[in-house]
């Protein structure tokens, strides 16, 4: 009997960003499944299975001629479809197709279907209202970390470990003082923190100062949480001067953004985590924007640390239960939809095969 996934695969996942396949073709596993994106005729994006037909080479070592992916061991060159065009000196044409994928550039990504092709559906892409819109900038990059997707949703939905993990940058004690609340709507899951009159810690005081405030006087400080499956958090965050209604102050008394974590299955222990921050003020500052990317991608390697030490240590205690808290809530919650979902489709595969 075949193992099913830990993840959803009839669904949209980040597999790249159009910079990497700029010029040659890229090497990716996407929930163990071995990928080759390429781009092929008029700059589409294609994708297949990472194995030449012929004697097996990874087709990601070849490169990209005339809008077809050449192998790199003997020349075969394959279309977007994934059939077989040509090889030197050789009859090809008879040669199975190799696998293709469905994959979408959108939003400054390209987004993969890793299921059945016949159920894609692009209206299923999550709509990023920041993305191409000149009142927003955004800055961002990729780590690919050893843990479970799982784990990596987990510390997102629950930022109380910012006051540990992240002590010199966005942690203080005010958060674990602020108790979360979570609510869950439809799909979506949203926990919400907020803290008022409080000190603003290092990294948003940086951030008040870029947005030409004052970042010695007391704020009103906010995260809340988006989870939507797969594995998408978007998080609005925030800090305002005291006294001016928090997230809803206006735009000269805070400093504002959302966090964009796209977070895409290597195998069941290691991810593909797609890290940025978005933000409405000062948008063409890009002195600014890579001041912040930077600032982020330091906190997210002390994320990383954590992460990769707590997959090994549940690895290594495979049978250890482990606590819930209600810090946990949506982290737990997003769990739930994720099995749920897993359920459906493991019903889905056995009408399938039972018609």
């Amino acid at each position: 009997m075949t193992r099913q996934a830990p993840y959803p695969l009839n669904t949209w996942y980040v597999a790249c960003t159009p910079d990497e396949i700029d010029n040659k073709p890229l090497g990716r596993t996407i929930c163990n499944k071995p990928v080759v994106f390429f781009r092929g005729d008029e700059g589409r994006v294609a994708a297949m299975d990472d194995f030449c037909p012929h004697r097996g080479a990874p087709l990601s070592l070849g490169f990209v001629c005339d809008g077809k992916l050449v192998c790199g061991y003997h020349g075969l060159e394959m279309n977007c479809s994934g059939k077989c065009d040509s090889m030197p000196g050789q009859r090809v044409r008879g040669f199975p197709s190799v696998r293709t994928y469905p994959v979408e550039e959108r939003y400054g990504f390209i987004w993969i279907w890793p299921g059945d092709s016949d159920k894609a559906d692009t209206s299923l892409i999550p709509v990023l209202e920041w993305a191409d819109n000149p009142e927003w900038a955004y800055g961002g990059g990729l780590y690919h970390i050893g843990c479970e997707y799982r784990l990596m949703i987990d510390n997102l939905m629950d930022l109380t470990h910012e006051t540990y993990v992240h002590a010199s940058s966005i942690g203080q004690p005010e958060i674990e003082e602020a108790a979360p609340d979570t609510n869950v709507n439809g799909d979506e899951v949203v926990t919400r923190r907020e803290m008022e009159n409080i000190p603003a810690p290092p990294f948003w005081q940086a951030a008040l100062r870029g947005n030409g405030l004052a970042d010695d006087v007391p704020v009103d400080r906010w995260q809340i949480c988006r989870f939507t499956p797969p594995s998408h958090v978007l998080i609005e965050v925030g800090v305002a001067h005291a006294g001016n209604g928090g997230a809803k102050a206006p735009a000269d008394k805070k400093a504002s953004s959302i966090v964009v974590d796209f977070i895409t299955p290597e195998s069941d222990t290691s991810i593909w985590y797609f890290w940025g921050m978005a933000r409405n003020f000062k948008p063409e500052d890009q002195a600014l924007t890579d001041k912040i990317r930077e600032g982020q991608g330091k906190i997210f390697e002390e994320d990383l640390e954590m992460l990769e030490a707590q997959q090994r240590n549940l690895l290594r205690y495979p049978d250890r239960q482990l606590l819930k808290l209600n810090i946990d809530g949506g982290g737990v919650q997003a769990r739930r939809i994720i099995d749920r979902i897993l359920s459906e489709e493991r019903e889905a595969t056995r009408v399938e095969a039972s018609a």
